[in-house]
């Protein structure tokens, strides 16, 4: 995978792709063509290099596929292999790098490949039993899309008008609304009072997940999203998230799978 994301970042065309993607996240095949000097098919092959990369992903809202940026890889390879690169690919990795995490791109879009079944993830996803055992959370809901959906951490309850399940489509998608930033929450994270007050009147965000079959693994991309430009909760979930889905991901390949 290290050669694929190399080889994808090696174009100028492909480089200009991910440059309009980090200036606006989520867009349509006609959305970049309009953005380039590039035939539609040209546009479509490079996009192509850059899924099999796992540099860009997409999801479907409706009838439109929208392409977002993926920071796992990049993460990957610094984390992994940095120091065995020359100067002048770490300086590509690290730009990169820093370029994902601007808050230009306001999406959180992640992902990832988990060896297990889509059943298993699922499972993970939504057992109680086991979101505590990886998120140290689990979530007091019946599942039924428009349900509510209370947050429950140790003594904590973060709940609250509009905190509630959006989409519920067992082993395919999973979508609710983040939590509320309660009083107890606050306190609990040890947010100073200024935070607080400005995290508590941000308008409610969203979280989706989509589980895709590939083979023995399940590809998996996670989109938070709903964020105002000036945020105070985006920059604060970027951290959490990549370990977050680190955790469930090692979690969900030691479940065992049913023969």
């Amino acid at each position: 995978m290290d050669d694929e994301v190399f080889r994808a970042l090696a174009d100028p065309s492909r480089r200009r792709l991910l440059d309009n993607l980090n200036q606006r996240n989520g867009q349509t095949l006609r959305d970049l063509c309009a953005g380039l000097e590039m035939a539609r098919q040209s546009v479509s092959k490079h996009l192509a290099v850059l899924e099999a990369a796992n540099l860009v992903t997409t999801a479907r809202r409706g009838r439109e596929k929208l392409h977002f940026l993926n920071a796992e890889p990049i993460n990957a390879i610094a984390d992994r292999w940095i120091t065995q690169y020359d100067r002048r690919r770490v300086q590509l990795l690290a730009d990169l790098k820093n370029s994902l995490e601007q808050e230009t791109m306001n999406d959180f879009v992640y992902t990832t490949y988990i060896k297990t079944t889509p059943e298993r993830l699922w499972q993970a996803l939504t057992n109680p039993e086991f979101t505590q055992q990886y998120w140290g959370l689990h979530h007091d809901t019946d599942w039924k899309v428009g349900s509510p959906m209370e947050w429950k951490m140790g003594d904590v309850t973060m709940a609250g008008e509009g905190q509630v399940v959006l989409e519920h489509d067992p082993y395919r998608r999973l979508a609710f609304t983040w939590h509320h930033i309660t009083p107890e929450f606050a306190k609990a994270v040890e947010m100073d009072d200024e935070l607080r007050d400005k995290t508590a009147a941000e308008p409610l965000s969203r979280v989706s997940f989509d589980l895709e079959p590939d083979g023995d693994q399940v590809k998996l991309t996670v989109i938070h999203s709903g964020f105002e430009p000036d945020s105070a909760i985006r920059p604060m979930i970027e951290d959490g998230w990549t370990r977050l889905i680190s955790d469930l991901k090692s979690f969900a390949e030691s479940l065992p799978i049913p023969a």
